[in-house]
C-alpha cells in the first residue's frame, strides 16, 4: 500500500506529510493541551486508519490531558503488567535509565497480543529522551500480508497462533521496570487468528508477531518455528516500515491492529522517559468465516 501524499482535513485544517512510502504521518495544525472539536478528532482518525501510526511535534499534555485525548478514539485500558501514574492511572511509565541495558519492548512485536482483547492502539509521548540515538520503527502488517504469494496467504488465512506474555526474548526487556515497581510478572496467553481483518477498514493485516507469537494452534514449537521465523524476518522488511526521531514532546499514535513496532537500543548511558497510553481493542477476527 503506497499511502498518498500530505493530507489536509477540510473540516479542522490540520495538514498530514506521509513519513515514508508505506506507513506513518506527521500531524501539524493541532495542540493536543488545548480542547479539540469533533470535526478534528474524525480527521485525525481518518488519518490513523490511513497512515496506521501518525506523529505529532511540540506537544505539551500532563498525563491526564494525554490520557483526555486518548479516550476521544476508545476506552483507554491498564497496562498489564505495570502500575500507571498515581495521578494518572492509565498512563504507564516506559523508562531506561543510563545504568540499564536492556529496553523496555526492545523486539518487534504488537502490543500485548497475549491478551484476549489486544489494544486498539498506543499512544507514546517523549517526556525525556537521548541526546541522540532511541528512534522507533513501524512496520505496515497490511502490506506484510498483500506481498505474500497466494498460495501462503490462503494457508496463513485459516490458522490461529497462540501468543505467550513469557516467551524469554521480551519478558527480559520488562526485568528492570518490573524490579523497581516491586510487581510480580504475570502471565497471559491468547490464540488469535494469524491473520486478521481489520474492524474499521475490512482490510486483511498479517497478525503474528516475534516478541508474543508461541506457536501455531494444533502445531508444536518446533514444527511451527520455521514458518513463524519466516513470517517474522518478512513482516519488517525495509520497504514496510518507517523510522520516528524522537523530540520531547513528541507523540506516536499507532494502530495496533495493524502495525508493528521496535525501539531501537542505541543510547546506553542515557535516561529514555516516555509515558504510554493504550487503547482497549476487540477480539481479532479472522478474514473469513
Amino acid at each position: 500500500m503506497a499511502i498518498s501524499g500530505m493530507g489536509v482535513s477540510q473540516a479542522s485544517g490540520l495538514r498530514v506529510q506521509p513519513l515514508s512510502g508505506c506507513i506513518g504521518g506527521v500531524v501539524t495544525g493541532v495542540d493536543l493541551s488545548a480542547p479539540i472539536a469533533d470535526d478534528t478528532i474524525a480527521a485525525l482518525r481518518a488519518a490513523l486508519l490511513e497512515y496506521l501510526v501518525i506523529f505529532f511535534e511540540g506537544q505539551t499534555p500532563t498525563p491526564r490531558k494525554l490520557v483526555d485525548f486518548a479516550a476521544r478514539f476508545a476506552e483507554p485500558m491498564a497496562y498489564p503488567q505495570l502500575p500507571g501514574l498515581p495521578e494518572a492511572p492509565f498512563v504507564t511509565v516506559v523508562l531506561k535509565c543510563e545504568d540499564e541495558r536492556e529496553a523496555f519492548g526492545g523486539v518487534w512485536h504488537s502490543d500485548t497480543t497475549y491478551l484476549q482483547k489486544p489494544p486498539l492502539g498506543t499512544l507514546l509521548y517523549g517526556v525525556e529522551l537521548p541526546p541522540r540515538g532511541g528512534d522507533t520503527l513501524f512496520a505496515n502488517q497490511y502490506c506484510a500480508f498483500e506481498s505474500l504469494s497466494p498460495g501462503l496467504r490462503k494457508t496463513l488465512s485459516g490458522l490461529r497462533a497462540v501468543s505467550s506474555s513469557a516467551k524469554a526474548e521480551v519478558s527480559r526487556t520488562r526485568e528492570d521496570r518490573l524490579r523497581a515497581s516491586g510487581v510480580e510478572a504475570k502471565h497471559f496467553e491468547a490464540e488469535h487468528p494469524m491473520v486478521r481483518r481489520h474492524p474499521e477498514t475490512g482490510r486483511a493485516a498479517l497478525y503474528v508477531n516475534r516478541a508474543h507469537t508461541l506457536r501455531i494452534v494444533d502445531w508444536s514449537e518446533d514444527e511451527s518455528r520455521g514458518l513463524l521465523n519466516y513470517l517474522h524476518e518478512h513482516q519488517v522488511r525495509s520497504e514496510f516500515t518507517c523510522r520516528w526521531r524522537w523530540s520531547p514532546g513528541a507523540l506516536a499514535f499507532w494502530d495496533n491492529r495493524c502495525a508493528q513496532h521496535l525501539p531501537v537500543n542505541d543510547y546506553h548511558g542515557y535516561r529514555r522517559l516516555m509515558h504510554r497510553v493504550t487503547l482497549q481493542g476487540d477480539v481479532p477476527q479472522p478474514i473469513s468465516g
